[in-house]
């Protein structure tokens, strides 16, 4: 076999590999080129299972048997299993692998399989066969194919690696993103519409400069609910995202935008486990959290607020109390509105209690 040949096909290999090449992309250039340097008529690049079978994930040759599944027991997964390299002259009769050959391939006989993959990242096995009746491997073919499986292994698992790096920059910028627009844009949106909602009460505007007016406000909220939305799909793309961390995280800087529009921070509590909470219901917990401040602000007049969010097994309550001087008759209700709905929508429900001596208290649960 011509060294050239081999230096070029593993060259090949590893190029496509660090080039970013996804890896199931690699795999059947990895089996065509060895089957071309083992002179074979088919090549078979097989993946290791939770139970230590193979399946056949990349072919080349005059059949295509992908997705074909081998046994636990079979030489292909003793070869992966063990790192040692598996050779017969005829793999039908051979009593080491007669019992595991597919109906497809009865029509091969020499057979040839090495450990494809690395000590630390099995993969699985890369398999050449020739026809019946053409001679068998040679012992320097087989040397030749083992050090191209691990070669080329190594290539993959480099390959597997990098997009994963990939993904992780892609995921990291995503939540970058998604932090700007949760943390800047839509804290000063909601600023904003606080503020015009209190312009509002100030001026005592006409009936049809105060529908402009609501109108505005309505039109910020409507602009918030499609930017939440949109940090729901940018954060939406990472599994690994900790729901906890954000959730509370989203609690405090809900409570510190509260305060600086009230001159102080609310008290913040946060009891219980959140990392399992559904993401639809954190983005419900926080969108109510976000309406029952807002009524703090504009109605209030409180010089204490209380925050609370609690999740025990079955619940998850959320609680904002303020000494203020009630809901004040006459007052829209409509961010109660939307309270009530999110919480009915989420099988939960949500009630207010308010009186001009005790300040108003909003208590929002939903079951998990």
């Amino acid at each position: 076999m011509d060294p050239a040949l081999v230096l070029a096909a593993s060259t090949e290999i590893t190029s496509a590999a660090l080039a970013g090449d996804d890896p199931d992309a690699v795999l059947p250039l990895v089996v065509r080129r060895a089957a071309e340097l083992a002179e074979a008529d088919l090549g078979l690049a097989m993946a290791t299972g939770d139970d230590g079978s193979l399946t056949v994930e990349a072919s080349s040759g005059d059949v295509d048997p992908v997705g074909i599944v081998l046994s636990h027991r079979s030489s292909a997964a003793r070869a992966a299993r063990t790192g040692v390299a598996v050779v017969a002259d005829d793999f039908t009769t051979d009593p080491r692998t007669a019992p595991f050959v597919p109906q497809s391939l009865r029509g091969y006989g020499p057979f040839a399989v090495a450990p494809f993959g690395t000590r630390e990242r099995k993969i699985g096995a890369l398999a050449v066969y020739r026809r019946k009746g053409a001679p068998p491997f040679s012992t320097d073919t087989v040397d030749v194919l083992t050090a191209f499986a691990a070669q080329a292994g190594l290539a993959v698992v480099l390959a597997e690696g990098s997009t994963a790096r990939q993904r992780i920059a892609v995921y990291q910028e995503r939540e970058r993103i998604a932090r700007d627009l949760h943390d800047v844009i839509i804290q000063r949106l909601y600023a904003t519409g606080v503020q015009l909602e209190l312009l509002n009460r100030r001026l005592k505007l006409d009936g049809r400069e105060a529908k402009r007016l609501a109108d505005c406000v309505d039109q910020l909220d409507q602009t918030m609910a499609e930017v939440r939305a949109t940090v729901r799909a940018l954060r939406s793309a990472d599994p690994g995202k900790p729901g906890d961390a954000d959730l509370r995280a989203s609690v405090l800087a809900e409570a510190r935008t509260a305060g600086e529009l009230l001159g102080f921070e609310p008290e913040v509590r946060v009891d219980g486990d959140l990392t399992d909470v559904p993401a639809a219901l954190a983005d419900h917990a926080r969108a109510a959290l976000r309406e029952a401040l807002s009524n703090v602000v504009r109605h209030s007049g409180a010089g204490r607020v209380e925050i609370t969010l609690v999740r025990d097994p079955s619940t998850l309550e959320l609680r904002v109390s303020d000494d203020g001087c009630g809901i004040p008759r006459g007052v829209a209700r409509r961010g109660l509105r939307h309270l009530e709905e999110r919480a009915l929508a989420a099988g939960g429900g949500c009630e207010v209690t308010s009186s001009p001596r005790t300040g108003t208290t909003i208590t929002w649960h939903v079951p998990l």
